[in-house]
């Protein structure tokens, strides 16, 4: 019976635990002009996000070695980048490492070209780890580290010309290319 009880104990506690790390922290609405603002690309040249305004912008967060979210992710980004190309809709596609410690430009440069995602309004971005919470912590995205991996879900913010939040997205990423 001792072990029955230490057993739910563990599970009470993993689940709290859980529960702490999967809660989404508060949301809070910041423009473009309040995020952390200086990354480097992938071609190791710096990029201030506030440069980008006047321009229609998707923000969303990855890492190069995730083998399940963060693909799904890039082929939701790739189906609103046709929907835009179809309507002749510019848009700039943001992508900032969860994991800037392993995210060099170096490694997102290799990962575009195997993505074949060379073209220019994609931008593949690390910064420091403190920016890179904050960002996460400003636009909402939970995410937190397990045995070497980054959990975290699909999730990415829409900016309009203004550097103003236009939309959320969130999980369901079928529907991410209604968006644009």
């Amino acid at each position: 019976m001792c072990h029955f009880f230490r057993l739910l104990l563990c599970i009470a506690v993993l689940a709290n635990f859980a529960e702490r790390c999967v809660a989404r922290q508060p949301f809070v609405a910041a423009g473009l002009e309040q995020l952390p603002q200086t990354w480097l690309e992938d071609n190791s040249r710096p990029l201030t996000l506030a440069a980008l305004r006047g321009q229609r912008i998707v923000l969303t967060m990855a890492y190069a070695s995730c083998h399940r979210i963060c693909p799904m992710t890039v082929d939701a980004l790739r189906r609103m980048q046709q929907r835009a190309d179809a309507r002749a809709e510019p848009v700039i596609f943001l992508i900032v490492s969860y994991d800037p410690a392993n995210d060099t430009p170096a490694v997102w440069h290799r990962y575009r070209l195997e993505r074949r995602l060379d073209r220019p309004n994609w931008h593949f971005l690390t910064g420091s780890i403190a920016d890179t919470h904050l960002l996460a912590r400003q636009l909402g995205f939970p995410f937190w580290m397990y045995d070497g991996h980054v959990m975290h879900e699909s999730h990415a913010v829409v900016f309009d010309e203004r550097g103003l939040q236009q939309a959320t997205l969130d999980s369901r990423v079928s529907r991410w290319s209604d968006t644009l």
